[in-house]
This record gives C-alpha cells, sequence and structure tokens, in this order.
C-alpha cells in the first residue's frame, strides 16, 4: 500500500522548498527546474521525493547521512536520467507492458487510500488517465535507467590473476569473515499415494473451473484458492513472453484467446487452470489457479516410517547412506552423487547456467528450515530421523538428512572461499568500470545545473559541476 505523502510522485500541485543552505533562497514559489539531463529535466519536486524516500529508508535500518540530503538526492537522479537518456541512445529494451501493469496497480492502490478516482482527480487537479500516464513514465524511466546499468556490467569480467590481486590487496584483517557452512546428504521420498493425491487435485480444479463457466469470477476463486503468491492478485502474473513461463504452462496459454480458460495443466508446481487477460506483442498477460497435490496424514506418516526404517538399516552399516540415495531417494539432484546437497536446482531454476557457481557449502540462512533444524542436533557422519518438508515448488515430502560437515567461521581465503571473494572482486571491477563510463558520458552528455545547487563541496562525484 503507498503511504499517502508518497502520492507526491505524481503530484503536479507546486511543492514548497525550505533553505538548501544560507545562500540559497529561502523559498521556490514554483515547482523549478533544478537540472537538465540530455533531453530530461529535473524539478525540485522530483528532488524532494527522493529526499523523503532515502530519509525513510535510512530512519527504518537505523543510520543517517552526514551529506546534504537534497544534493544527494539529486545526484541519484542526475545518474537516472543520464542511464535514461543513453539508453534511449543504445536502444536498450525494457518490458513496457510490465511497467504498465505496475502503475495501474499503484494508481489502484492510491484510489483505495483516498477512497475514490473522483477524490484522486480532485487531489491532483488531473483525470485519472494523466496520473496514470506520469506514473508509468516515471516507472519507464528507472527500468531503462536499470537496463542501462545492467548491460554495462555485462561486459564485465575478471580473471582469477584479477582476483588473487584483489584479494593481495586488502589486508589481512579487513578481509570478510565467512560464517558456519554446512556440508550435508539428503534422501528425500514423495508419499507413494501421489496418484491419488493428483486425482483429488485435478478434481478440485475441475469444480472450480465449472464454476467460472457457470459465471464465478476467475480473480474470485483465485484469492479463495490458489495455493501460490498471485492468490493475492486474483491469479494474476506477471507479463512475459510465453517460453518464460514453465512448460506446458507457457504452451497451453499460447493456445488460449482472450477471456477463454484452459483445461487442467499439470507442471513441477502442481496443476492449474489458466485464463488469457491479453496479449500485447510478444508478453502474455494471464492470471491462474495452482492447486498443489495434497496428502493425508496417514499417506505423510507411511513415508516417513518408510524412511526412519532406512535411516536404522544405514545405522546398522546394512546399507550404506550413498546406496540408499541412489536406489530410494527422489531428488534427481542429489541421488547420482551420494546424496550430497548442491545449489544447482537453484541455479537451474534462477536461469544461472555457469558450473563456477555450484556449491555444496551452505550458509544457515540459506537452508531450509526444517533442514536446519535436523542438521542442528547432528554431530558430523550422524543421520537424523524422517521428518517432513517441501521441495522448491512447495510440494510435500519426507527426507533424512546426514551432516557431513560444519566449517567453522573464518576469515576468507581463496583455497576455501574463492567463489565469494571472486564475487567481491568482480563487484569492486564492475564499480570501477560503471564511475569511469558514468565520467566520460557526464563530460559528453549535455548537463545544467541550477547555480542555487552547484556546491561543491556537497557532491560526491564533483564531475557533475564540469
Amino acid at each position: 500500500m503507498i503511504k499517502k505523502a508518497s502520492l507526491t510522485a505524481v503530484s503536479l500541485l507546486m511543492l514548497a522548498a525550505t533553505a538548501l543552505r544560507s545562500n540559497s533562497p529561502d523559498y521556490f514559489t514554483v515547482d523549478k527546474v533544478v537540472a537538465v539531463v540530455g533531453n530530461s529535466i529535473i524539478l525540485y519536486s522530483d528532488i524532494e521525493e527522493v529526499v523523503e524516500q532515502i530519509t525513510m529508508e535510512r530512519r527504518q535500518m537505523g543510520y543517517t547521512s552526514d551529506r546534504n540530503p537534497r544534493i544527494e538526492a539529486l545526484e541519484i537522479l542526475l545518474e537516472q536520467k543520464l542511464l535514461y537518456n543513453q539508453a534511449l541512445i543504445d536502444s536498450i529494451e525494457i518490458n513496457r507492458v510490465a511497467a504498465v501493469g505496475e502503475a495501474e496497480e499503484r494508481v489502484g492502490n492510491m484510489v483505495a487510500q483516498i477512497g475514490s478516482v473522483a477524490a484522486l482527480e480532485e487531489h491532483f487537479h488531473s483525470p485519472i488517465y494523466e496520473i496514470k500516464r506520469i506514473i508509468t513514465n516515471r516507472l519507464e524511466e528507472q527500468e531503462y535507467a536499470r537496463g542501462m546499468r545492467d548491460e554495462i556490467n555485462r561486459k564485465v569480467s575478471i580473471t582469477p590473476g584479477e582476483v588473487e590481486r584483489f584479494v593481495r590487496g586488502i589486508p589481512k584483517d579487513s578481509l570478510p569473515i565467512i560464517p558456519i557452512q554446512y556440508v550435508y546428504s539428503q534422501i528425500t521420498r514423495f508419499p507413494e499415494s501421489s496418484r491419488e493425491a493428483k486425482l483429488r487435485a485435478r478434481e478440485q480444479l475441475l469444480s472450480l473451473r465449472e464454476r467460472i463457466i457457470e459465471g464465478t469470477r476467475f480473480d474470485v476463486l483465485a484469492r479463495m484458492y490458489s495455493e501460490d503468491g498471485s492468490a493475492a492478485m486474483g491469479g494474476e502474473l506477471d507479463p512475459m513472453p510465453v517460453e518464460q513461463f514453465e512448460q506446458p504452462f507457457g504452451k497451453a496459454l499460447e493456445k488460449l484467446r482472450p477471456g477463454q480458460i484452459s483445461e487442467i495443466v499439470e507442471t513441477i508446481y502442481g496443476f492449474h487452470i489458466i485464463q488469457l487477460i491479453d496479449k500485447n506483442g510478444p508478453n502474455y498477460r494471464a492470471r491462474h489457479i495452482l492447486i498443489r497435490p495434497q496428502f493425508t496424514i496417514d499417506e505423510m506418516n507411511q513415508t516417513s516410517k518408510f524412511l526412519d526404517s532406512l535411516a536404522t538399516q544405514i545405522r546398522a552399516d546394512s546399507i550404506s547412506f550413498e546406496q540408499a540415495a541412489l536406489l530410494y531417494s527422489d531428488d534427481k539432484y542429489s541421488k547420482f552423487n551420494s546424496g550430497l546437497v548442491s545449489n544447482l536446482e537453484l541455479l537451474e531454476r534462477s536461469f544461472v547456467m555457469d558450473a563456477s557457481y555450484a556449491t555444496t557449502k551452505h550458509y544457515k540462512e540459506n537452508l531450509p528450515v526444517d533442514d536446519f533444524r535436523a542438521l542442528e542436533n547432528l554431530q558430523p557422519g550422524e543421520i537424523s530421523n524422517a521428518f517432513q518438508s517441501e521441495d522448491l515448488m512447495g510440494n510435500k515430502l519426507s527426507k533424512v538428512v546426514k551432516l557431513i560437515e560444519i566449517i567453522p567461521s573464518h576469515s576468507a581465503n581463496l583455497n576455501e572461499d574463492y567463489l565469494e571473494l571472486e564475487q567481491m572482486a568482480l563487484m569492486d571491477k564492475m564499480r570501477r568500470e560503471y564511475l569511469q563510463w558514468l565520467n566520460r558520458k557526464i563530460s559528453s552528455m549535455f548537463i545544467r545545473i541550477d547555480p542555487d545547487f552547484r556546491i561543491a563541496e556537497e557532491f560526491e562525484n564533483p564531475e557533475w559541476l564540469k
């Protein structure tokens, strides 16, 4: 929900200003143009809005800054406008449909807060379509700036030699502290009655589909029954190309006409019915209802009993954990690796294809809660009792875990923590190369800053004033 103060984000009213410094005007009678970057302007009201945002964020985080807040806000906006203008020059592409959708959501929140569309229009002395247009333009500008920054960073790579030189340049007492890490194996098992549970899920969805066809609104039933985060939005999903949806969800969506409802579709997440809202270019806007197979207590307990029996055999050396994982585990990411748990599934679902990011070391905060509760009671080499948990898609299962090693907290070193140090070195290189790029663009792009704001000692990057 947008706070009332943040309604000024689209305000067309003139804003009063406090004095910037003793040599600045005591106030502005109109919403003054403070700076021009390329084809973009920065208004005093824009600066006040950013000041409010960063002040609120810092208050929540419990710290303050000694910098002049308006100059700090101005530098943030100067950078955003420069990135935006360069993004247009470089033909950076963004998802405009997503910006429009977010603008609609924000305006909807504002209407709900203020009471009605008429009240919002009266507050801003502008029609609702103009308010939406302003918010959409701002969101698009932010997306262009973010896309330009990402494009710059994508071109930066780092070599092992650069990582080593970076680490050598850090004083030993300033090296990052690596928290405790856990290495462990697992055997996971879905209930044997998954077929019956799937039938129950399908029957529930068939009933919901019938109600929608008979006239009940899709979004109403999605809010009531869908078992994922989209339920709060009436089942609506972010617009995206069909190939970015999980398959066969995307294939089913592609066949629909606006307003049409799909047959039941099964994915790794469960069962869905889908409604196409509209299609804009390559982007599909849709809503869905997700029902996951649900198991009875007896069905889940039966699976846990099987794993408890298996764990007893492992402890008695009747079978090794590695053999048991290969024969009985349902987790394809670990069963062929002696049950050793890695982040491979997470990387795959995040579309990270670089194998160098794979690891079997897990920080406490990254562990599934159920896994950590079992591991914290074990010594290296010990096996837990069976416990019930969920996979990354939220599907119910049972598992046992074996603690392999606890790596104590320590100062980072290249032998044990190369990935973390490589990421630090890469981020440092990205920062340096981005600053060089930014300063080159500052010198080549038209920039004008109002004399009242040209306070050299307050600027973090003095290049803006040249």
